[in-house]
């Protein structure tokens, strides 16, 4: 099929252009989009009037440039947050506004769709693929229908130890579900087109067998009853081509992963409830955990190359958020529900780990960038590339912001002040400060950052706390969170802004496997990593004390986070440390005890014998390359 877009009269023509009824939805993007916009308005303003003693330079232009688009971007992320907040105190449903979400109709409906479960793998350690995957098997299994769903494990694992291992895993695994959900196993060759490719190629082969397509990661775990209800959802909203469930990070045993894992349980549910809310049928796709309809994803999910070389061009790395604009554009709603718990991932338990996946998608973020001008995309799905690749480029903002804003300081506390001129000898002129200006801007650049937290803790207080340990373990977990997330920042910052001048400058990145498990993080790697940030910081508190001093008290929170980065990232995976917050009660979620049974690995890992089953036969289907760029060469 062709990839141009679709026009509304052919979206009509199919059907879809009904969709799920979403009332006021224009009225909820202006409504955000103003709050936003008077928001920024009045940080620019008060920041102009700080920087307006004197004269403006060319220095403080660029200060309040790169001020204005920083405060504009945290601005948005509070007011979602609010739009979540009311919602769920509400007990609305953030899609339709309802009292009664559509899943309580849904769940009603038979299952009447096949739909395949595809687990795609790379180098990944087996015997957590399998638990994982066999976890949430016996979790469907349960539910009485899981006489609906085929799984696969799509493998891309080039490292050949690897991929005989993996093969007799889920060879044993195969027997244990024999006669009661079907497991198929395929490794390709080579993995062109890396994870994109890798399930492209599954739905050229097999795709036209089935209706629905769930992604999973090599860490998913989703219960059977999130899965029915994915299922479902899909058959009741035609016009619907992808649902993103909100995954909780989940079997965290190291500070970082501990504290990501409580962050998320609080914070995310309200995050995504507000997102949803303004973004409705035009929402993102996060790669996993979520519900494809294959024909349409077939049709219109082809991923284009790039034009010109790595890292800003070739393959696109971070290809769900072009999926999820392809369907878009074709005509099919995506929709985030926020109302379907049971989905959860893993993610890497120390800080270094962190930042080495944050590499990769800082490049295929930026990649996004020129995707911008494609044609036929919703201005939405534009402003999801925008605020993608803003995820990192605001960390480079405001370290620019911090540094001017030091050098600006550093040359007004130097420069001599002329205390009279010729023409008017009697009258002098002495710059003013506007401390109390300082000091509502600082106000207000914090209350934009930490409401959203507040908001959160507010409602696990009236809701959720017995889940947290109570209420006494809630706040003071919720106090270290902030604190920690205080002390993280700066090194983040950091780490993002080192990763977007790579980008930049043309470094590109190797695709390896994710590590998913909390491990330690020797003093060499902490020091090696962390003793640049420790420099920076060192330099920079230094230069400030010598040249303009008042200054270094503001900017401490910055630079004595920098100092401690060798020490924050070496202690971001010590499991004794971890243990010592467990022990105290400290960091509990409600996830842990409600999902026990899907989170722990009930079995042995299967490292048996056993032979694999021959994947089923092929139904070829079409998944065609789209057309996202009218130019021919790198921007």
């Amino acid at each position: 099929m062709s990839g141009t877009p679709t026009s509304s009269a052919d979206i009509a023509a199919r059907g879809l252009a009904g969709g799920q009824r979403l009332p006021w939805l224009a009225t909820r993007r202006a409504l955000l989009a103003l709050l936003v916009t008077l928001t920024t308005l009045v940080g620019a303003g008060l920041m102009l009037r700080i920087l307006q003693p004197g004269g403006v330079t060319a220095l403080q232009v660029m200060i309040l440039v790169l001020f204005t688009l920083t405060f504009a971007w945290i601005a948005t992320a509070c007011w979602s947050a609010l739009f979540g907040f009311l919602l769920l105190l509400a007990g609305r449903d953030p899609l339709t506004l309802a009292r009664r979400p559509a899943l309580e109709a849904e769940r009603r409906l038979p299952i009447t769709r096949r739909t395949v479960l595809a687990m795609p793998v790379h180098n990944e350690a087996p015997a957590r693929v399998v638990a994982a995957l066999q976890a949430s098997a016996e979790s469907l299994i349960a539910t009485g229908e899981a006489r609906h769903f085929e799984l696969f494990v799509l493998s891309d694992t080039t490292d050949d130890a690897i991929a005989e291992t993996e093969a007799r895993a889920v060879a044993v695994l195969q027997q244990r579900l024999e006669g009661r959900l079907a497991l198929h196993y395929r490794r390709r060759p080579d993995n062109t087109g890396r994870k994109a490719g890798n399930i492209a190629e599954f739905c050229r082969r097999w795709g036209a067998r089935y209706d629905f397509l769930v992604v999973l990661d090599a860490d998913s775990r989703m219960s059977g009853e999130a899965l029915l209800a994915l299922v479902r959802a899909m058959q009741a909203r035609p016009g619907t081509g992808l649902i993103q469930t909100v995954p909780l990070p989940v079997r965290q045993a190291t500070p970082f992963g501990r504290l990501a894992q409580f962050a998320a349980s609080l914070y995310a549910p309200m995050l995504a409830a507000g997102q949803s809310c303004w973004q409705a049928d035009t929402a993102n796709y996060w790669g996993h955990n979520a519900i494809l309809r294959l024909p349409a994803f077939m049709a219109h999910g082809g991923l284009p190359r790039l034009p010109g070389r790595p890292p800003l061009g070739g393959e696109i790395l971070s290809h769900d958020f072009v999926e999820a604009a392809l369907l878009r554009r074709a005509g099919w709603q995506v929709q985030l529900e926020t109302r379907i718990a049971g989905s959860f991932e893993e993610m890497p338990g120390n800080l270094l780990d962190y930042a080495r996946r944050d590499r990769r998608w800082t490049q295929g973020n930026l990649q996004h960038l020129r995707l911008l001008a494609a044609p036929g995309l919703h201005v939405l799905n534009r402003l999801h590339f925008a605020m993608g690749a803003m995820a990192y480029l605001s960390s480079l903002l405001w370290l620019g912001v911090l540094l001017a804003g030091s050098l600006d300081a550093t040359l007004r506390a130097q420069r001599r002040v002329a205390d009279f001129d010729g023409a008017a000898p009697l009258f002098p002129h002495w710059p003013q400060a506007r401390p109390e200006l300082i000091l509502i801007l600082l106000g207000v650049t914090l209350a934009l950052l930490l409401l959203p937290k507040l908001l959160g803790l507010l409602l696990a207080l009236g809701r959720r706390a017995r889940g947290y340990g109570g209420r006494r373990r809630l706040l003071t977990g919720a106090l270290l969170e902030a604190g920690a997330a205080i002390l993280l920042a700066p090194v983040m910052m950091a780490f993002h802004s080192a990763f977007v001048l790579g980008v930049l400058t043309g470094t590109s990145v190797d695709w390896d496997a994710q590590p998913r498990e909390g491990r330690a993080v020797a003093w060499p790697a902490a020091l090696r990593h962390g003793g640049p940030f420790a420099l920076l910081g060192a330099l920079w508190a230094g230069l400030v004390l010598w040249l303009a001093p008042t200054l270094l008290w503001w900017l401490s929170p910055v630079w004595f986070a920098l100092l401690l980065a060798p020490l924050l990232i070496r202690a971001s995976g010590s499991r004794r440390l971890a243990g010592a917050i467990t022990r105290l009660g400290l960091l509990k979620t409600p996830e842990e005890c409600s999902a026990s049974t899907l989170l722990g690995d009930r079995t042995a890992p299967p490292t048996g014998s056993g032979s694999l089953h021959p994947p089923p036969p092929e139904s070829p289907g079409e998944m065609p390359t789209q057309r996202l760029q009218r130019t021919r060469s790198p921007p």
